[in-house]
């Protein structure tokens, strides 16, 4: 009866619906989803992982933001004791609404490449519920979440993610494995929030002023994309030099600089 529900891909929403059985099985293999854990899948389209998901006996919740899909979904899966449907944008769904225990929670999706990113952060927001997440995502946003320092990738999303997670490109998915094919190369990332963190700040919110800042105009020194924030004494203070230009830095130094930050602004509002 599936057949009744022809589906085309929204331009709008950013569709790609994979098809490509050897890659879905690569994806769920890299999963490995068990029975008696959690798992939400993010824009589970036509279902092509989401029948994966279901079968291993794991309790799958979904969320999916096209209305056009949703009889699609609850005919194929709706019956399915472990399956429960969330209709809405992942952007707004609040995570803590599952009533998950910490560090729990798998996270799965192709995720639409026009929103990946903000959602990216949206999640991360939430990484205490969650275990481990698996994205679909354009190859160029995987390459930035797992680049090191010195290279023309590293930059505020690549710093953001790693400051939370560790990052594992896992492998690459060429556009035919998709429906429509993509004009770009995607990618499989694997992002496991840390136990603990390797460089914690004082105030996270801190660290993404002082990187979006630093970022804004990546080819200029620090002295010059930071000042409005500190100034060049501020920054040598944390042992850091600032006539370098933000890609030559660390993690570490990032989260110094916030530190500084953060404490200049408490000592203001205290005075």
């Amino acid at each position: 009866m599936a057949e009744l529900y022809q589906h085309r891909a929204r331009k709008r929403f950013g569709q790609n619906f994979l098809h490509d059985a050897g890659v879905i099985d690569r994806i769920l293999r890299a999963i490995f989803p068990r029975e008696g854990e959690r798992l939400l899948e993010i824009g589970p389209g036509q279902g092509a992982l989401t029948e994966g998901l279901v079968s291993s006996g794991a309790q799958l919740d979904v969320i999916e933001l096209d209305k056009d899909l949703i009889p699609l979904l609850k005919l194929r899966f709706g019956l399915k004791p472990n399956f429960c449907l969330h209709e809405g944008d992942a952007l707004q769904f609040d995570f803590a609404t599952l009533g998950v225990e910490p560090h729990s929670l798998r996270v799965v999706g192709n995720l639409p490449y026009n929103i990946s990113t903000p959602l990216i952060f949206h999640l991360l927001g939430h990484a205490g519920l969650i275990r481990d997440m698996h994205f679909m995502l354009q190859k160029e946003v995987v390459e930035r979440m797992s680049a090191k320092p010195g290279s023309g990738h590293w930059g505020r999303l690549s710093i953001m993610v790693q400051y939370h997670c560790r990052v594992e490109h896992l492998f690459n998915v060429g556009p035919g494995a998709f429906n429509p094919p993509p004009k770009v190369d995607s990618a499989i990332v694997r992002l496991t929030p840390h136990d603990e963190l390797p460089h914690p700040a004082q105030d996270a919110r801190a660290l993404d002023r002082v990187v979006r800042e630093a970022f804004n105009q990546r080819r200029k020194t620090l002295r010059n994309t930071l000042k409005n924030l500190m100034t060049s004494e501020d920054i040598e203070a944390v042992g850091v030099d600032p006539a370098l230009r933000p890609e030559q830095l660390e993690l570490a130094d990032f989260v110094h600089l916030a530190d500084r930050f953060a404490a200049m602004n408490t000592l203001q509002a205290e005075s």
